[in-house]
């Protein structure tokens, strides 16, 4: 089935490699997350960004750099809006909704030091939809 087959075929749309992860509480309101709740220099892991295609599905992968080991990732689908939030304070900052395969999920923060890269990583996950 040539359909099927070109479902499963991944194909990067972009990888950024320095990002950087943090530790965030419960949604403080109905207008969003705010990045200057966390403290910028209190990230809990840093590394690589890959954002992939399948299909019709994207995928965030946060990888280390040297090893290409997984530590997060983040599907996204054209209806889950909420798997992706830019912070309400910075262009820079997001709120990532990452999922173990297994059915949990979790929230962290996601954050880049260049706004270019920030610019990357959401235009690559729109325009892929």
């Amino acid at each position: 089935n040539m359909m099927a087959q070109a479902e499963a075929i991944e194909h990067t749309l972009t990888v950024l490699q320095e990002c950087f992860v943090y530790k965030i509480g419960p949604r403080p309101a109905a207008a969003g997350y705010k990045c200057s709740d966390w403290g910028e220099q209190d990230f809990i892991w840093t590394g690589r960004v890959s954002v992939l295609a399948r299909g019709d599905q994207a995928f965030v992968k946060l990888e280390d750099p040297n090893t290409g080991e997984l530590f997060a990732m983040t599907p996204v689908h054209e209806s889950g809006a909420n798997a992706i939030e830019r912070c309400l304070d910075s262009s820079r900052y997001f709120v990532l909704r990452i999922e173990d395969g297994q059915g949990h999920h979790a929230y962290i923060g996601l954050g880049f030091e260049a706004r270019a890269d920030a610019y990357d990583f959401i235009a690559s996950i729109s325009d892929h939809f």
